[in-house]
């Protein structure tokens, strides 16, 4: 075991702000990413968890929520033309008012909800694969919706409660979880019903448009097949893809990343502030093992590595407390029905953040080590 690992191990006590305040830098940073891509993930969850492989979206859109005007209908038919795919559907989503009819004492709740339509049968291209047969037999029900269990509050309802949507009687028949949502509440209703309610789109023009192949493994293929097939009128992604550039958009848009920014921002002051300070004091508790170290003929540069080692150390012990700090707070909110989601693409540069910032520090603290002289000893 290495000086500098075996003086942490030792002496932790010394080291433990530094290593809770990158660990805190790191979960700040982290938590408002995740809550955005959880954000992100929760909109496309339809998508994410539908049957279909391969969406179709307008030739300039870049995510899921961005159909601009829509595409034209008559493109379904085209989509058949690939011999590889089964099953064309226009991903139908509506919005429309809400109220409820409140109980005593209850307050009236007054506000709008997205429209999944689905067909309520066990493998429909539109019917998300995590409903089950209780869901899928509530749905055939005229005027049944269901709806996020984490908007139930919102909406001022409870299983069984009817409300009004687009000013027409519906009762709520059931809830599904990780559909959350920061603005209008997700609610899940049946073709039939969509009639019902006018809010059926069987105009010209479609949002996007789901594709089932029969081999998943040729998903790739058959995206360029059918991107070759559209010369330019609409482009077809795979369901992954689509989401990830749907999650890269929504990080990148312009409030989210000031946000994001904002937060960077500060938890790299706090971190290499309360780091710095931390390595610094511990150092200089430690100064006359140090300069006993000189005096036995180590060097300068061989002292300069090890508080380099020393910082490196910390940095990995903040790392790992921001991993179990982060999973308590995942943990948190999956259990209150609010998806986090951490995506690679983040968790590396935040991970490699937090060394840096580490690194840093004992590179600012390294001036301490000129009050080691060994003839301090003597005094």
């Amino acid at each position: 075991m290495s000086l500098a690992l075996s003086t942490l191990l030792y002496e932790w006590r010394r080291y433990v702000a530094a290593v809770i305040a990158l660990a805190v830098a790191g979960l700040l940073v982290l938590a408002m990413t995740g809550m955005f891509m959880g954000l992100s993930k929760s909109f496309s969850a339809t998508v994410d968890r539908s049957p279909a492989q391969i969406l179709i979206m307008p030739p300039d859109s870049t995510n899921l929520f961005d159909t601009r005007s829509g595409q034209p209908r008559r493109l379904i038919p085209e989509i058949y033309g690939n011999p590889n795919v089964m099953d064309v559907q226009a991903l139908n989503i509506g919005f429309t008012g809400w109220s409820n009819f409140p109980k005593p004492g209850q307050p009236a709740r007054d506000d709008g909800v997205t429209i999944m339509i689905v067909d309520p049968v066990r493998g429909a291209i539109t019917l998300p694969i995590d409903f089950g047969d209780d869901l899928i037999q509530a749905l055939r029900e005229p005027y049944a919706v269901i709806v996020d269990r984490s908007s139930l509050g919102k909406l001022g309802v409870q299983v069984g409660d009817k409300a009004k949507m687009n000013g027409q009687t519906v009762w709520v028949r059931g809830t599904t979880s990780g559909y959350p949502s920061m603005f209008n509440a997700m609610t899940f209703i049946s073709v039939q019903t969509a009639k019902l309610l006018h809010q059926y789109n069987d105009g010209d023009r479609v949002g996007a448009i789901l594709a089932k192949i029969n081999d998943t493994g040729q998903v790739h293929q058959v995206v360029d097949q059918l991107n070759a097939m559209g010369k330019g009128r609409y482009k077809a992604w795979t369901r992954e893809d689509l989401s990830k550039s749907s999650q890269t958009s929504m990080l990148s848009d312009g409030p989210i990343a000031v946000m994001i920014g904002f937060a960077v921002v500060i938890s790299v002051f706090i971190g290499v502030v309360i780091t710095w300070q931390t390595l610094q004091g511990a150092i200089l508790a430690n100064i006359k093992e140090f300069a006993s170290l000189r005096a036995l003929g180590v060097s300068m540069g061989r002292l300069r590595l090890i508080i380099m080692e020393l910082s490196m150390w910390v940095g990995v012990a903040g790392l790992l407390l921001t991993v179990v700090l982060t999973a308590g707070v995942w943990f948190i909110a999956i259990s209150s029905g609010v998806p986090l989601d951490f995506p690679m693409f983040v968790d590396i540069p935040v991970a490699l953040a937090l060394l840096t910032v580490a690194i840093l520090s004992g590179i600012m603290s390294l001036g301490v080590l000129k009050k080691s002289q060994p003839a301090d000893l003597l005094r």
